[in-house]
């Protein structure tokens, strides 16, 4: 059996907890902040646990992870 691939680009964005959940940050901080609240942005750099309808494609294109 061949060594699988790992999607670089999903390696880069994720990272698997102790508990085995994936976690990703979140998305809407990187331009166009000044018309988003202090709040919003605030909110926003707190990391995200993948959600559960996601994971099964996560670990397919991160099997070593």
């Amino acid at each position: 059996m061949p060594k699988i691939k790992t999607n670089r680009s999903a390696a880069k964005r994720f990272k698997v907890t102790g508990t085995g959940k994936l976690k990703r940050n979140k998305a809407y901080k990187r331009h166009i902040l000044t018309k988003k609240t202090t709040k919003t942005k605030r909110n926003l750099r707190h990391a995200a646990m993948t959600d559960e309808t996601n994971v099964k494609n996560m670990k397919k294109i991160l099997p070593y992870l």
